[in-house]
């Protein structure tokens, strides 16, 4: 991947492993917003239906990487917890249903459905540190069940959930099915169709490369007007810009579900970033980042007193490493990391390293020789 090396000058000596949080963006995402500044500076909205080409530009870009069946499909939202908050508090729920999620959720995906206890539903949390955590998921979904809410990487331990076996045994019994893609969309291919989706949601600013405040929203066309709106305005409506009309209804599309003015600072941005993903390929995307975690597993595993909190087989792992030092505080040891400008996080059980595609083997292996210095 060194050709797209230039994408990302990043600061001499600087070693980021932290895209599971907050990614940088490449040179060609920084450039697009310059020049949209610019344009802002010396013209304001001259040009505005050019803008609304990017956007529909993103749309279809972020279609082909859920691979939704039509741009129609996709909504821009601020967040995954915004798309979270429109799927929990858009559908009708009865008192005694039930949600199923995971025990190790980032709160995102736990406190939406937490916050629907005031009606009624009760919240099931499942361990998936099992053998077989999409049979023990499955198996928690009863009759009362209406929904498994999962992400589809565990953010702490980075475990890799078998989507298309959760998709269709939601199908076999009749619960929806709510994916946080966050942790996977921009890390490797990912399918709406093949894993039976419901909804799925991420925010732009993790493997997508791109700015906060802006993510995308998959909801199956068949389920968008099952969910009650929470959000009105001038946007969101079927004849969006005729404005002297008296009567209105919401879109047909998932833009029903974007009720305001677009962010046209960040769609320029992120429509820039996903060009890059799709001029690498997805494949490539996920290949390259594999091969930087089988590096991260070897150098860790030779280190003395180290242990991996990351799925070591293949078909779990996902761009998520996380390891601690016996006898290492892991908050120290991540502060100690970032101090020598290893960009990480503490997360879970011990520090967690996220590369993607463009991050050099010459940049994991001064991380690995940091953390042999710090932890001996």
């Amino acid at each position: 991947m060194s050709r797209f090396s230039d994408e990302f000058p990043q600061a001499e000596g600087l070693v980021y492993l932290n895209h599971a949080a907050v990614s940088p963006w490449p040179r060609r995402s920084a450039e697009a917003v310059a020049r949209f500044a610019q344009e802002n500076v010396q013209q304001g909205a001259r040009h505005y239906p050019a803008w609304l080409t990017v956007e529909q530009r993103l749309r279809e870009r972020l279609s082909r990487l859920l691979n939704a069946p039509s741009t129609d499909d996709i909504a821009l939202v601020k967040n995954t917890s915004e798309a979270l908050s429109f799927v929990a508090f858009g559908l009708d729920w009865a008192d005694g249903d039930e949600v199923v999620i995971s025990a190790e959720e980032f709160p995102s995906n736990r406190i939406v459905w937490e916050a629907l206890a005031p009606q009624g539903v009760r919240v099931v949390k499942v361990d998936l540190n099992q053998p077989d955590p999409e049979a023990a998921l499955l198996a928690a979904c009863g009759p009362r069940t209406r929904l498994l809410a999962i992400s589809a990487v565990q953010y702490a331990s980075g475990l890799k959930m078998d989507l298309p076996r959760l998709g269709r045994g939601c199908q076999e019994l009749d619960v929806l099915f709510c994916v946080d893609a966050i942790q996977q969309l921009g890390a490797a291919p990912f399918d709406v169709q093949a894993y039976e989706c419901d909804f799925a949601m991420a925010d732009g600013h993790k493997w997508m490369l791109g700015p906060e405040g802006l993510g995308v929203f998959y909801c199956r066309a068949e389920l968008r007007p099952r969910l009650r709106l929470q959000e009105y305005g001038w946007h969101m409506v079927q004849h969006m810009g005729d404005y002297s009309r008296d009567s209105w209804a919401p879109a047909e599309s998932a833009r029903r579900f974007e009720c305001g003015s677009p962010n046209i600072l960040g769609t320029m941005a992120l429509e820039a970033s996903l060009g890059l993903l799709e001029e690498v390929g997805m494949e490539n995307v996920q290949s390259a980042i594999q091969q930087r975690i089988d590096q991260l597993i070897t150098g860790i595993e030779a280190l003395p007193g180290a242990r991996i909190h990351s799925p070591l087989a293949v078909q779990r792992r996902a761009g998520i490493f996380s390891f601690n030092v016996e006898g290492k505080d892991s908050i120290a040891l991540q502060q100690r990391l970032m101090a020598e400008g290893v960009i990480c996080i503490p997360r879970g059980k011990g520090v967690r390293f996220s590369p993607h595609f463009y991050t050099s083997e010459q940049t994991v292996d001064r991380a690995l020789s940091i953390v042999r210095r710090l932890s001996a």
